[in-house]
């Protein structure tokens, strides 16, 4: 099996273990909250992709999950108040509301483990 191009690009973060207490708690909740694309493998790990193809990882138990921010990964987001009001529907927590920076909207949350994690738009775009 070799590695993707996609994913092997020098500096380019294409990985990520996120703590969970619940793995499949939380999958079910990226899934619905970012559109993540989850998958079951014959191992049993779950695992994802972000549907881009240029970020995919795993959830692990055992490690404390980052409550306060030290690296704290912000993720691009489409329609920020549908993605917020998604994040407490499946049982997270807004730690800070969309506010903008620059011509930027951006917001915090906490999963259901408790991870720190941003997200952003662009001000004033919409999609459909």
């Amino acid at each position: 099996m070799s590695v993707e191009a996609r994913l092997a690009r020098h500096g380019h973060v294409s990985y990520l273990e996120i703590p969970a207490v619940d793995i499949q708690q939380s999958a079910d909740f990226y899934e619905s909250v970012l559109g993540w694309q989850i998958h079951q493998g014959q191992s049993g790990h779950i695992s994802f992709d972000d549907r881009s193809g240029d970020l995919i990882g795993r959830w692990v138990t055992g490690r404390v999950p980052s409550r306060e921010p030290g690296v704290l990964p912000y993720i691009y987001v489409d329609r920020i108040d549908d993605v917020v009001q998604r994040v407490v529907n499946q049982g997270g927590e807004i730690v800070k509301a969309p506010y903008p920076e620059g011509d930027l909207r951006v917001a915090t949350f906490r999963d259901p483990a408790g991870n720190l994690m941003g997200i952003w738009e662009e001000a004033g775009r919409l999609t459909s």
